[in-house]
């Protein structure tokens, strides 16, 4: 293969241009290689800071998890202790003598002369539990049952 032909090829692989006819092979295939040995290094360090990023944000979701976690772990421990004292604040509308302590899945039942209120106590933003819901909605429909059982 002459030298014109290779020249051929390569002026159609970067275009006509009329500066470039006295360009030796050899050379345009250096500054090709040299072109593809700096595109492959760009690629490589790209892909390095990629990596490192990726690796960060990995980490700090691990670290939001923690604190998500740790923070709903305060919550649920603060609701646990208040739900202890509520039936001894003002606000509380019955006898807190005549209240049980359950913990799960309601916190508690009060007995009065009349009525027995299952009661669930909740703070700030907190809302029913699935299964609380269902105890609710068992005795919205009247399922609700008292049975004597007997050991003997």
């Amino acid at each position: 293969m002459s030298a014109s032909a290779t020249l051929g090829a390569a002026e159609l692989a970067y275009g006509s241009y009329p500066d470039r006819s006295n360009v030796p092979v050899v050379q345009e295939v250096r500054l090709l290689d040299g072109f593809i040995l700096a595109l492959a290094l760009g690629l490589a360090a790209s892909l390095l800071v990629l990596a490192s990023l990726y690796r960060m944000w990995r980490k700090a979701r691990s670290e939001l998890r923690d604190v998500l976690s740790s923070r709903q772990s305060l919550s649920t421990k603060y609701g646990k202790m208040t739900e202890q004292f509520m039936p001894f604040l003002s606000m509380f509308p019955w006898n807190p003598e005549r209240f049980r302590f359950i913990g799960a899945p309601i916190d508690g039942i009060q007995f009065e002369d009349d009525v027995i209120v299952l009661v669930e106590f909740k703070t700030g933003s907190s809302r029913l539990s699935r299964t609380q819901r269902q105890v609710r909605d068992l005795v919205r429909e009247g399922r609700v049952e008292f049975r004597e059982v007997r050991l003997d």
